[in-house]
């Protein structure tokens, strides 16, 4: 397999083997079902290979904030304002060290199921990427299942300081968490005071119904209100962050997609990463990265082994296909990465994107040959297939 160009196959097991029939728009758990970790077995893992595949991502599987009640099982109940959707976002993480409970069959053992489902994959001679969310968190973040010793994100921040280098979120002093969005009233109001900065960069304490509000951005120890960083002595929240990278590893995890991995300061990643590689050297990186501007920066420095080469190649095939641009645009794109190539994660579907036969692209699965040929041939770097791509999905 070390000679083999990586194949990557995304799925979000809630989705993937879920078998509920006629799922409803903001249908509940209890209506609208979800897919299995036990239910990939050893038969849909065979199939997937049969594609080529040599990773498989597990999309969402951590636990993050949602409108379930999982409080029998000793989970904390999220507040359901500050929760998009009735699964919540896989981004909005609420334990770094747990596995969703929508995902189990018995959700006492959620994470021996998870465990075995890794097994499986390993035993078919693949390898496992979960994501990693460094850059925010749910808005009420809270470990159950972290090991003995290890005290949760926030527990001991001076919130009387909007930043402080050994805090591990930013705060807007004696402000309340106001955003523009419904709160609740009676016993479910949500209250956060003093609010915290939100996740895609909002330092305010009034967040808009477009910005990240249901996320807590973390503190890597950069001063967003002059630029300054602050790196020595290590920040709690780098220490803290590297101890769940081999918290996953140990778990038997071989690689990690890093959400939104430039927003977080490369130094970080020129820290952990060598770290994690040190004592892991088979674990890969891949970088969601959005600027052409940092690639070999975060390739050199921050040591990714690969990037999302979504903003040069896909946005190009994209145009072409759609925009009436002309295919020559694609010289520019083998020339933006010339000598890097072998980073580049190229894909023309994932979970952010619309399906390239959706009426939003192309509207016709079988349009995909070339687009497909030259994503998966332009380089040696990873070609990734979203669930379903290979079957023509159209998401109507």
């Amino acid at each position: 397999m070390n000679n083999q160009k990586p194949v990557i196959y995304q799925l979000l097991p809630r989705l993937f083997t879920n078998t509920t029939h006629n799922c409803v728009p903001n249908g509940t758990y209890a209506r609208n079902g979800s897919g299995k970790l036990n239910d990939i077995d050893n038969d849909v893992i065979e199939s997937i290979k049969e594609l080529g595949v040599t990773h498989i991502w597990l999309t969402g599987v951590i636990e993050h904030a949602q409108k379930t009640d999982w409080s029998r099982h000793g989970i904390g109940r999220d507040n359901p304002h500050v929760v998009k959707g009735e699964a919540g976002s896989p981004y909005a993480i609420k334990d770094y060290y747990d596995i969703d409970p929508d995902l189990a069959t018995d959700v006492e053992h959620r994470m021996e199921e998870f465990e075995a489902l890794v097994a499986r994959i390993h035993d078919q001679g693949m390898r496992v990427i979960i994501d990693f969310v460094p850059n925010h968190v749910a808005r009420r973040y809270h470990s159950d299942a972290a090991p003995e010793g290890t005290s949760d994100l926030g527990a001991d921040d001076d919130s009387t300081r909007a930043f402080d280098p050994q805090n591990n979120f930013y705060y807007i002093p004696r402000q309340l968490f106001a955003p523009s969005i419904d709160l609740g009233s009676g016993k479910e109001t949500y209250t956060e005071f003093p609010a915290k900065a939100t996740g895609n960069d909002c330092f305010s304490a009034f967040p808009s119904v477009n910005d990240w509000y249901e996320t807590v951005k973390l503190n890597y120890g950069v001063d967003y209100s002059n630029g300054s960083r602050h790196f020595s002595p290590t920040p709690d929240t780098w220490q803290k962050m590297l101890s769940i990278l081999l918290y996953w590893a140990e778990k038997g995890v071989d690689g990690f997609r890093c959400d939104m991995a430039f927003m977080v300061p490369v130094e970080f990643w020129d820290w952990a990463v060598t770290i994690v590689k040190e004592r892991y050297p088979h674990i890969k990186f891949i970088a969601e990265i959005y600027d052409t501007g940092l690639y070999r920066e975060f390739i050199s420095r921050g040591h990714f082994d690969y990037l999302y080469d979504k903003v040069n190649l896909y946005d190009t095939l994209r145009g072409i296909q759609t925009s009436h641009c002309s295919a020559a645009q694609l010289t520019g794109c083998w020339q933006t990465v010339d000598g890097i190539g072998s980073h580049m994660l190229n894909f023309l579907e994932n979970h952010d994107e619309q399906r390239f036969g959706s009426k939003f692209y192309a509207g016709d699965p079988a349009k995909v040959l070339p687009s497909l040929v030259v994503s998966s041939y332009m380089s040696t770097g990873p070609m990734m297939i979203y669930m379903g791509q290979e079957l023509g999905e159209q998401a109507t």
